[in-house]
């Protein structure tokens, strides 16, 4: 009876089961089915409605159940807002609470009693799924007013968790109720684990090869350093697993700690909002991009460092800011925007001083720089279309499916650069080491 108590709290309505099945005979009778063995003193029990049962529950076969009840016998469009929820509550829908009380509040905003069912259902499919639709979303804006208006900032006795996690949500969401939604559905499990594993891992090959180097700063100029297995190398084309491991790699403890500094700053909050799906797609998709952009710009050129993945974090966070202004609530944010700027832009300086300037060490060229704005190029265009689509299906938005195009297309054109421009050109490579 949990929607039939949500209802009542929103707008004083209790409606039994015994109440539908009166409603539905006499709307049956109206429509001139012949409903005289249908009484109204016999009221249909949940269990015994024809629909489907829950777990199968989508739109079609919703919209089919309000056809087959007569709940709308002059095909109007609407029914009570009560009504509704009566059939939500006697199909028992899988609704977390939060939800419910987004559903029952929207039903409940029409001064009329009535409410558009058809879009409902939507709403009602929607969270049923996993992630909400567009149509959802714009629904829930739109009902905004019939939502408690208390932000979260209000919510007193949190735990350091908690406070956590709304620090999160007011860092990475524009939007008070995706913020509020967020916040109230949070789930400890599964944990941020893709940014910190790779940051472990990271520091953990730094280390040894420090150790084994006896070297901490520009690791690059020792001689044996380029002879790893994880680097890539411009003669080292053919092991493709280089294309990525060069990640784990890096110059020294100054570009190691701005990367973990920032993989954690931005990615771990990033990964706790968007999933580790799409913020480890992110990611990767940077550090691809950035050796085989590399690979067909500075052809002579070794690649170390994750910078290509932090760039594509970095670019889309403060791309979804920057276009999010006015609802962004963190806090000193056009002072913490210009450091990031300032650093990030050290950091490529920093890059582009290593990768020329002399003496050259004698195992060849310095690694490039172009990983750097190879990853801001992803996260601008890739990272801000995953950023804004928030709990919603990538598969269903338009500019998803453009990105995956234009990414696809750069992949092949540079594995048949790899596997040809090389030798046409002639490309004067450092010998392998």
């Amino acid at each position: 009876m949990r929607v039939l108590w949500l209802c009542a709290r929103w707008a004083g309505i209790s409606v039994t089961l015994s109440e539908l099945g009166e409603r539905r005979a006499e709307q049956a009778e109206r429509a001139g089915r012949g409903g005289a063995e249908r009484s109204a003193e016999q009221p249909l029990p949940a269990s015994a409605d024809p629909g489907p049962r829950p777990g199968s529950m989508d739109r079609s076969s919703l919209l089919q159940l309000i056809q087959e009840q007569q709940l709308d016998p002059e095909n109007t469009g609407f029914i009570g807002a009560d009504t509704f929820a009566g059939l939500v509550h006697s199909h028992e829908l899988p609704l977390d609470p939060t939800k419910l009380d987004m559903l029952v509040a929207l039903a409940q905003s029409n001064e009329r009693g009535q409410v558009c069912y058809q879009e409902l259902v939507d709403l009602v499919s929607a969270m049923i799924s996993s992630k909400r639709s567009s149509s959802f979303k714009r629904a829930i804006a739109n009902g905004q007013r019939a939502l408690p208006r208390d932000g979260l900032l209000d919510e007193p006795g949190l735990s350091v968790y908690k406070r956590f996690v709304r620090y999160v949500a007011y860092e990475i969401l524009p939007c008070e109720v995706d913020r509020r939604w967020y916040f109230y559905r949070h789930r400890t499990c599964p944990p941020p684990v893709f940014m910190a594993s790779v940051t472990l891992a990271q520091i953990i090959v730094f280390l040894c090869y420090g150790a084994r180097l006896n070297k901490w700063v520009l690791q690059t100029y020792h001689p044996e350093y380029m002879k790893s297995p994880l680097v890539y190398h411009p003669g080292h084309r053919a092991r493709a697993w280089r294309f990525l491991t060069y990640m784990f790699m890096h110059v020294g403890l100054e570009q190691l700690g701005f990367n973990a500094l920032l993989q954690l700053m931005i990615g771990v909050p990033l990964e706790m909002v968007h999933g580790v799906l799409r913020i480890s797609l992110l990611y990767l998709a940077g550090v691809l991009a950035g050796s085989l952009t590399v690979s067909i710009t500075d052809m002579r050129a070794p690649v170390v460092g994750g910078s290509g993945g932090v760039y594509a974090l970095c670019s889309a966070h403060l791309a979804n800011v920057v276009m999010n202004w006015a609802g962004m609530r963190c806090p000193y944010k056009l002072l913490r925007m210009v450091l990031a700027l300032v650093c990030m832009s050290s950091e490529v300086g920093r890059a582009v001083w290593l990768r020329f300037s002399p003496p050259l060490p004698a195992s060849g060229p310095q690694p490039s720089f172009m990983a750097h704005l190879a990853g801001a190029v992803v996260g601008v265009s890739m990272g801000l279309t995953i950023l804004r689509s928030y709990e919603e299906r990538l598969r269903d938005q338009c500019g998803w499916w453009v990105v995956l195009l234009a990414y696809g297309t750069f992949l092949l054109f540079a594995i048949f650069w790899n596997v040809f421009a090389y030798d046409l050109l002639g490309a004067d490579i450092p010998p392998p080491p």
